[in-house]
C-alpha cells in the first residue's frame, strides 16, 4: 500500500475526514511504506543531482522508521550524502551529549548508521544563551529557506494534538521559537527522565508556519493512545488548541495511522454512517453496542426508529430490530460467567469456556510483577479457588520501576539485622545515598529485581499458589537498565516456548494492551504471538485457548468481549490486597503515565465501571466485572 497524497473526503467512507489518512494494519508496515516513499525521493534527487531535504521527528513513533532506513542504507545501498536534516525540536536547556536529548536519540537511531554528512545534520541547539535564542532562531529559519524549504517534513503527535513542541494555543503563523510545554506533553516523557520533575519545562521548536511551508508532510501516528487526538485532527474543526489540525489547509499532508490509532476514525468506529457495510457479525454486535450508547438505551429497549434514525436501517433488510436485539443480548449475556476455568459437568454450548478437563493447566503471563492481580486479580483468585492448577510468569524483572529509595530502604534494614552483611552492602548504600537517579549498575537492578521477585510471591500466596507455580522469565530484551529496551531476539522467545511446552497448558492469559506500539507490554505480546505460531502444531496447543486482558488503563469495548467474570464486594476486597503487596508500586509509582490514581483505584474503577455499562445495556447489576478478548491462534 502506498500513501501518495489523495484529496481528502473524497470517498464516501472518508466524508468526515479533512486530512487525508491511510491505514495500516501496524506501525511496521507503516513505517516501510513511509521509508519507501523517503527513499523514492532520495534517490529522485540524486538522478537530478539535487539536495534532498528532511525535515525529522523523534519519539517513539518514528523509530522502526529509522530502523528500515539504516537497512535500506546498509542492504539496498541508500546513501545520504545528498541528505540535508532539520530536526523539529529539542529540549531547553538541554546538552547534545545528554541521553535524553534529541541530538543523542538521532544519533542513536539513525545518524551514525549512514553516510550523511555531518555539516548536513541540523538540530535545535539545547546549549544556546537565553538571550540569544531569539536570533539563533531566525537564522534557524533562515537556513531552511537557503536549503530550498524542507522537501519531505515527517511527524509526530502528541496526546496534546501538538506537532513538534506547538502545544494547545500555538499561534497558525508561528516560526522557529521558544516554548513553554504542556503539563500532558512533559508527564508523557517522565520516563526517560525519571520522574517529571526532571522533565524540562521548555524547549526549541519550529513553528506552525515552519512546517506548513513544507513541499511533503507526512504525519504518523501509532497506538491506541493516539486516536482520540488523531479524530480530532482529521475529522474536527482547525483549533488552536489542536495544532496538527491545521494541516487541514495543506495540500500535501497525510496521516499513517496503524489499526489501534485509526479506532476513533468515523469510518472505522461507526462506519455505518460514512456507507453501505459488509455486515459481519463482529460488525453487527458492534453497532448494536454503538447504538445502546447513542440513544442511552438497554438493548432490549432498542426500538426500529432508533435504528432508522442512526444510519442503521441496512441492518433491518436482514433481520428485524427485535431478533438484533436479542441477538446482542445473548451474546453479552453468554460472556458472563462465574467459572474463568469452565464449570464442571456443565452444558458448555453457551458458556465462554469448556468444561473438559474438570481440572485445567493454566499460564498466566505477566509482563511486569503486578500486571497479573492488577488486570485480573478477581479471576486469577477465582480459577485457583476452583482448584485449577496454576502458573504465573513474570516476563520481565520489572526493576527500573523500583525506586532508588526502597533499594536503599530494604537494604538498611538488612544490614541493621544481619550484622555480617554490612561491609558487602555499604558500598551499595553509599552509592544509593550519592545518587537519586536510577544506577544503571547490574548489582543494584538485581537488588530491585529480588525486591519484585518477593513482592510477587507475597501476593501469589495470598492467593493461594505454590511458589513453584510462579516463574520469573526476565526476557533478555528487558534487561538493559533504561527505559530504552532492546531488540526482542530469538533467546526471548525460546523463553516462552520453553514455558509453554513444560506446563502444556490448557488456557492462556496474557496482556492484550496495544495502548502504545513499543511498550513492554506490547513487546511481550508480540513474543508470545510468534511463539504460538511455532508451538500450533504441537498436539497438547490443540486444546489450549488464549484470553486477553487489559490493564488498568482501558477496558475492551462491550461488543468484542467474549468472557465476563464478575466479582462480588469480598472479591474486590481480595484483589484489592493482592495489589498492596506490590509496596514498592503502590505509593511512589515511577511510571503511571497522565493518571495520578493508584493502580489499585485504577483497576477498581475501571472495573466498576464496566459493570456500570453491562447494567446500562440491560445486564445484571454486579459490582465489578474483569473482562477478557479470545485470541485464535
Amino acid at each position: 500500500m502506498n500513501i501518495n497524497y489523495k484529496s481528502p473526503g473524497a470517498l464516501e467512507e472518508t466524508r468526515f475526514e479533512k486530512i487525508h489518512s491511510v491505514i495500516f494494519d501496524d506501525s511496521k508496515n507503516g513505517s516501510l511504506a513511509i521509508a519507501k516513499e523517503i527513499s523514492d525521493l532520495i534517490r529522485n534527487k540524486q538522478k537530478q543531482n539535487k539536495n534532498c531535504v528532511l525535515g525529522l521527528a523523534t519519539g517513539s513513533s518514528p523509530i522502526s522508521l529509522y530502523q528500515e532506513l539504516v537497512r535500506m542504507h546498509k542492504e539496498d545501498g541508500l546513501s545520504f550524502k545528498n541528505v540535508i536534516c532539520f530536526n523539529l525540536d529539542e529540549y531547553y536547556p538541554m546538552s547534545g551529549n545528554d541521553v535524553n536529548s534529541y541530538h543523542h536519540f538521532m544519533n542513536v537511531h539513525l545518524f551514525d548508521h549512514i553516510d550523511i554528512q555531518k555539516d548536513n545534520i541540523n538540530i535545535p541547539n539545547g546549549t544556546v544563551k537565553k538571550e540569544e535564542i531569539n536570533n539563533y532562531c531566525s537564522k534557524y529559519e533562515e537556513k531552511i529557506v537557503n536549503e530550498g524549504g524542507i522537501d519531505f517534513q515527517l511527524l509526530g503527535i502528541g496526546r496534546t494534538g501538538h506537532i513538534g513542541f506547538n502545544e494547545p494555543g500555538s499561534n497558525y503563523d508561528s516560526i522557529t521559537r521558544l516554548v513553554h510545554l504542556d503539563y500532558l506533553t512533559r508527564n508523557d516523557a517522565r520516563k526517560s527522565f525519571n520522574g517529571i520533575e526532571n522533565v524540562p519545562t521548555t524547549a526549541i521548536t519550529m513553528g506552525i508556519k515552519t512546517i506548513r511551508k513544507s513541499k511533503r508532510i507526512v504525519l504518523v501516528a501509532w497506538g491506541n493512545n493516539k486516536s482520540s487526538v488523531v479524530q480530532k485532527a482529521i475529522e474536527g474543526d482547525i483549533d488552536s488548541n489542536i495544532s496538527a489540525s491545521y494541516l487541514q489547509n495543506h495540500k500535501n499532508a497525510t496521516f499513517v495511522l496503524d489499526n489501534a490509532a485509526s479506532d476513533d476514525l468515523t469510518r472505522i468506529k461507526s462506519p455505518w454512517r460514512t456507507g453501505s457495510c459488509k455486515w459481519s457479525e463482529e460488525l453487527k454486535a458492534k453497532a448494536v453496542a454503538w447504538l445502546c450508547d447513542r440513544t442511552n438505551k438497554s438493548i432490549l429497549n432498542l426500538t426500529e426508529s432508533d435504528y432508522n434514525e442512526n444510519n442503521l436501517s441496512e441492518l433491518l433488510l436482514e433481520k428485524s430490530y427485535y431478533d438484533l436485539n436479542l441477538d446482542f443480548y445473548k451474546r453479552i449475556h453468554r460472556s458472563i460467567t462465574g467459572w474463568p476455568g469452565g464449570k464442571p459437568d456443565s452444558d458448555d454450548k453457551f458458556r465462554p469456556e469448556r468444561s473438559k478437563p474438570k481440572k485445567k493447566r493454566i499460564l498466566i503471563f505477566s509482563p511486569h510483577p503486578d500486571d497479573d492481580v492488577i488486570s485480573m486479580g478477581g479471576t486469577f483468585d477465582r480459577l485457583v479457588s476452583q482448584n485449577h492448577e496454576v502458573h504465573v510468569a513474570y516476563q520481565t524483572s520489572g526493576n527500573i520501576a523500583v525506586n532508588n529509595s526502597d533499594v536503599l530502604k530494604y537494604l538498611e534494614v538488612f544490614n541493621t539485622t544481619f550484622c555480617d552483611y554490612k561491609n558487602k552492602n555499604e558500598e551499595f548504600i553509599q552509592l544509593l545515598k550519592n545518587n537519586k537517579d536510577i544506577i544503571n549498575d547490574p548489582r543494584i537492578r538485581e537488588i530491585a529485581s529480588i525486591i519484585r521477585e518477593k513482592e510477587s510471591l507475597a501476593s501469589t500466596r495470598f492467593i493461594g499458589i505454590p511458589d513453584n507455580h510462579v516463574h520469573f522469565l526476565k526476557l533478555p530484551f528487558y534487561e538493559t537498565g533504561t527505559i530504552k529496551k532492546n531488540i526482542p531476539s530469538i533467546l526471548d522467545k525460546k523463553i516462552i516456548l520453553k514455558i509453554i511446552s513444560e506446563i502444556k497448558p490448557h488456557q492462556i492469559y496474557a496482556a492484550g494492551d496495544l495502548a502504545d506500539p513499543h511498550g513492554t507490554h506490547k513487546v511481550c505480546l508480540d513474543i508470545l504471538f510468534d511463539s504460538l505460531k511455532d508451538l500450533k502444531g504441537k498436539p497438547f496447543m490443540k486444546d489450549c485457548w488464549v484470553w486477553l486482558y487489559r490493564g488498568a488503563w482501558h477496558e475492551w469495548p462491550i461488543h468484542e468481549i467474549n468472557m465476563a467474570v464478575p466479582m462480588s464486594p469480598f472479591q474486590v476486597l481480595r484483589k484489592r490486597k493482592a495489589i498492596f503487596f506490590h509496596q514498592t508500586q503502590k505509593d511512589n509509582v515511577m511510571f503511571q503515565g497522565d493518571d495520578n490514581r493508584e493502580f489499585w483505584v485504577r483497576t477498581e474503577d475501571r472495573n466498576r465501571e464496566i459493570a456500570k455499562k453491562f447494567r446500562d445495556i440491560g445486564m445484571s447489576d454486579y459490582t465489578a466485572i474483569e473482562t477478557f478478548k479470545r485470541y485464535h491462534f
